[in-house]
């Protein structure tokens, strides 16, 4: 009987050993594996950042791989494999929202035991509707009408279906946490009947935890600026909304143009180009003709957000003055900077323009980032409540050693997930003009970078130029309309 019992506490310390090795481990490779993206993606190495992510012909199995190298692809001018990567996300993607329906949730359960890394990254609503829009363009670069049409299509019903997605995953996350809460109850109930000593073990109170007023005011102090956030129309991109916009009146389609230029009016009223797109639509529908050809510029300016963890301590509302702690980790977005403030449009001569803002990113991801928050620092706070109560029940069988022990444990797990798709931009901006005659469409950046285009002169052409940071080379991309 001492022996089995030597070999239970060995293996369950061994145990112990590697889920702190796995999780430290994991977190480890995360943020160095984006640090790596991130410094080839800045200075336009797209083709080597790529690389650096998924393998020539292996197939994406880890969702958050395949977008970087997707988007570094599409920038990279390989627009065939960027596809076929951003095909892979996709399906990746659509598993992960038909397993938001089903009730078996195991491994997202086991997660709150240590944290969020270890689990696959989940993506965002913003990460699906760009990954079609995305998709869209490159098939429209390359003349793909049929394909851009249908990714287009799904970027926008991925943007209309995206609030019932939202609700599904906030209602499975809660009978997850009421599932747990349940099993842990379930324990103490039958350890306190094992043995009178544990009758008196406290039960565990998540709705007292999670909505402890204390939490927001803590919250409010430590990440003031969340609660300062400009948003958008709950998960609506203005961006994709344009360009699909663009794309049905290239194919004149243009009762379907109006409704989404429209749409994109009422998000940025003030972008005059805009403004300017709307008004024509709706005087080609009124049987007006214009032959001038014109150019319109989108500048996919600077680098998105990034995450960085932040910890807070909480007062957990269950155990005694033994428990030895009771912190917190949440991610915050850090906010990166523009290339340049705008690009002048036409410096060779007199029609001359400056491209404007058509789409902040940084406000895409804000919107969607402060809907999720209060989920996010749910399960962080469930965490911490069933790690702090293992430390009470450590406590009280094993002593100071136990309590010790499982304290390690619940610091060196305590950790936010940082994982975000850092190849968007921080914007997108606009611009239109007349098509030059000579057909060079003269472009400089604020810091005298020139960029020179020859632009067809006869139809309307969409130029798009990325530029991630100040300094870094320009790529651009000529769409016939």
């Amino acid at each position: 009987m001492f022996q089995k019992k030597q070999i239970a506490i060995c293996g369950s310390f061994l145990a112990f050993l590697l889920i702190l090795l796995m999780s430290g481990c994991t977190s480890v490779v995360q943020k160095k594996s984006l640090s790596s993206f991130n410094d080839l993606y800045s200075s336009a190495q797209y083709q080597e950042a790529a690389r650096g992510e998924v393998k020539e012909e292996s197939k994406v199995t880890d969702l958050l791989p395949g977008l970087q190298a997707a988007a570094a692809l599409r920038y990279a001018q390989n627009y065939s494999e960027s596809s076929l990567l951003f095909d892979e996300c996709e399906t990746l993607i659509k598993l992960r929202n038909e397993q938001l329906l089903v009730e078996n949730s195991a491994s997202t359960l086991g997660a709150v035991l240590i944290n969020d890394t270890i689990l696959d990254y989940q993506g965002t609503e913003y990460d699906g509707i760009m990954v079609n829009t995305y998709k869209a363009m490159n098939f429209w670069q390359e003349g793909k009408s049929d394909l851009a049409r249908i990714e287009f299509n799904r970027a926008l019903d991925r943007q209309r279906r995206a609030k019932e997605r939202f609700a599904a995953e906030i209602q499975k996350q809660k009978l997850e946490l009421e599932k747990k809460q349940e099993q842990e109850n379930k324990k103490a109930l039958a350890r306190g009947k094992a043995n009178p000593k544990d009758k008196n073990i406290p039960a565990m109170d998540i709705d007292k935890n999670v909505n402890n007023p204390e939490i927001e005011t803590i919250l409010k102090e430590k990440y003031s600026s969340l609660y300062e956030f400009q948003t958008y129309p709950d998960f609506i991109n203005p961006f994709t909304t344009y360009m699909a916009g663009l794309f049905f009146m290239s194919e004149k389609d243009y009762s379907k143009a109006a409704n989404l230029l429209k749409e994109t009016y009422g998000m940025v009223g003030k972008n005059e180009t805009v403004q300017d797109d709307f008004v024509n639509i709706e005087k080609i529908l009124d049987g007006e003709k214009n032959h001038t050809p014109n150019t319109w510029i989108i500048f996919e300016n600077g680098l998105g957000p990034e995450k960085e963890e932040f910890r807070v301590d909480l007062p957990i509302l269950l155990l005694t003055d033994k428990v030895k702690y009771s912190g917190i980790a949440l991610p915050r977005l850090k906010f990166r900077d523009q290339a340049y403030p705008n690009l002048i449009v036409g410096s060779n001569g007199p029609n001359q323009c400056k491209t404007s803002m058509l789409a902040s990113m940084d406000q895409v991801v804000q919107t969607e980032f402060k809907k999720k928050y209060p989920a996010t620092v749910t399960r962080a706070v469930f965490s911490t409540l069933v790690k702090t109560y293992g430390q009470y029940l450590a406590q009280k069988q094993f002593g100071d050693l136990g309590g010790f022990a499982a304290a390690i444990f619940q610091g060196l797990t305590t950790s936010a997930d940082i994982r975000i798709w850092t190849a968007l931009p921080k914007e997108f901006q606009l611009a239109k003009i007349q098509t030059p005659a000579d057909g060079v469409l003269a472009l400089e950046t604020t810091g005298g970078d020139k960029i020179n285009i020859t632009v067809p002169t006869k139809k309307d052409v969409l130029v798009f130029v990325k530029i991630p940071k100040t300094g870094a080379r320009a790529v651009h991309d000529i769409i016939t309309m």
